[in-house]
């Protein structure tokens, strides 16, 4: 008996170990990748980013836009789980605070997006206390997407697939009948079957640093292209398409330079982390979505006395140091020529997450506002960075 017990201990202690483990690895929260229905989706936690693949993908046209409060609608794709009453039928998108755009395989704002362009998205669900109507389409129908209402991610197809590395590969030219047939390539190997893509007479074709057209194209080229009228009638009309790498990293550097100059203009974005009353220090964490090389420019100094507009002088004038203009949840402003706080600023970095761009400034602030809270969304001017009177439309100065 007592070899019987001690044998009985031995294997509870064996199996105790590898019960938590089962326990540690079980899944929290449902996710595309593990669709168990009898999981929550993840909700999202105010004041933390989160976790990687946590988000529910969907995709579909921009059929409407409001960029000022980054607000969007996707005519969602169409897809197997789909009633035939319930296809093509709107979502109402708002882009989170530190969600991110990106077309042409560069950052972008949502503004810079034409309507009518197949992108796609990764969701969360709406806000627990949102209760705002979903948009109805025909016969007063509801998305079964409509849930899912806060979008971490926003792309263009040109954007997603050379993202994953993958690009088209032509096989089929018919330019009597505007048809096109090409392959979803991965690292040259094939991935599903040949699609059959829709031409236009306005389909614009990009090649080398110029323009070519629809007679430019020929099969085992290797290209990437922008779709509209997805699931609509087939895999979709190609909007634009580029035919060669030095067309695609021209595209690419266009929308690199258009990016930069928005966010020169209307500041980086982040969130306050935490503030220190007394030495009057603020620390923010910058969003990704943000072009890498613009957070080397926090670096950058301004000596000139007349540069800096604020009353109270930085404690070390060649030294890194900015302005905090507080935001709202949709990253507009209020009137970032006169409301900015700063002072000589600390960069340090934290671990990169989704929506974090790894990248964390103390300011030593010359003044506290009352949005300098933690939780808050601001945007921050590096010393460098001439700080121009926005649009009327662009700050919220005004509709208080």
């Amino acid at each position: 008996m007592p070899s019987r017990n001690f044998a009985l201990v031995a294997f509870f202690c064996l199996s105790l170990p590898v019960a938590s483990l089962h326990a540690a690895d079980a899944p929290k929260f449902r996710t595309d990748a593990n669709p168990d229905k009898s999981l929550p989706w993840f909700p999202l936690v105010d004041g933390q980013f989160p976790p990687e693949n946590s988000a529910h993908a969907i995709s579909g046209e921009l059929i409407q836009v409001d960029h000022l409060e980054r607000r969007f609608q996707l005519r969602v794709d169409r897809d197997d789980s789909q009633q035939a009453g319930f296809m093509d039928l709107p979502l109402d998108s708002v882009m989170l605070s530190y969600g991110s755009i990106y077309y042409h395989g560069a950052p972008a704002a949502l503004q810079d997006i034409p309507l009518g362009t197949h992108l796609h998205g990764a969701y969360y669900l709406k806000a627990p206390d949102d209760k705002s109507p979903s948009t109805v389409g025909p016969y007063r129908r509801v998305t079964s997407e409509a849930a899912f209402k806060r979008c971490l991610r926003l792309e263009d197809d040109f954007s997603f697939f050379a993202r994953q590395k993958q690009s088209w590969k032509i096989d089929a030219v018919n330019l009597a009948e505007k048809k096109l047939t090409a392959t979803l390539q991965s690292d040259g190997q094939t991935v599903g079957k040949p699609k059959l893509f829709n031409l236009l007479a306005s389909t614009r074709v990009r090649t080398g640093n110029g323009f070519g057209t629809l007679e430019s194209l020929a099969a085992e080229q290797i290209v990437q292209f922008n779709i509209t009228w997805a699931t609509l009638y087939g895999p979709g009309r190609i909007l634009e398409i580029w035919l060669d790498e030095p067309s695609r990293q021209l595209a690419t550097a266009q929308q690199l330079d258009r990016h930069r100059d928005h966010v020169r203009d209307h500041g980086l974005p982040g969130w306050i982390d935490a503030v220190d009353d007394e030495a009057q220090i603020v620390t923010i964490t910058f969003f990704d979505g943000v072009d890498a090389p613009l957070f080397a420019e926090l670096k950058g100094i301004n000596e000139d006395p007349h540069g800096w507009p604020f009353s109270k002088r930085e404690d070390d004038p060649k030294a890194p140091k900015g302005g905090i203009a507080v935001a709202r949840e949709s990253l507009m402003t209020y009137d970032p020529v006169n409301d900015r706080k700063g002072g000589n600023i600390s960069i340090g970095k934290v671990p990169i997450e989704p929506g974090s761009s790894g990248v964390q400034i103390k300011v030593k602030c010359c003044m506290l506002l009352e949005g300098h809270r933690p939780g808050r969304i601001v945007r921050f001017y590096p010393a460098p960075w001439k700080v121009n009177a926005l649009p009327h439309e662009e700050q919220f100065h005004g509709r208080e």
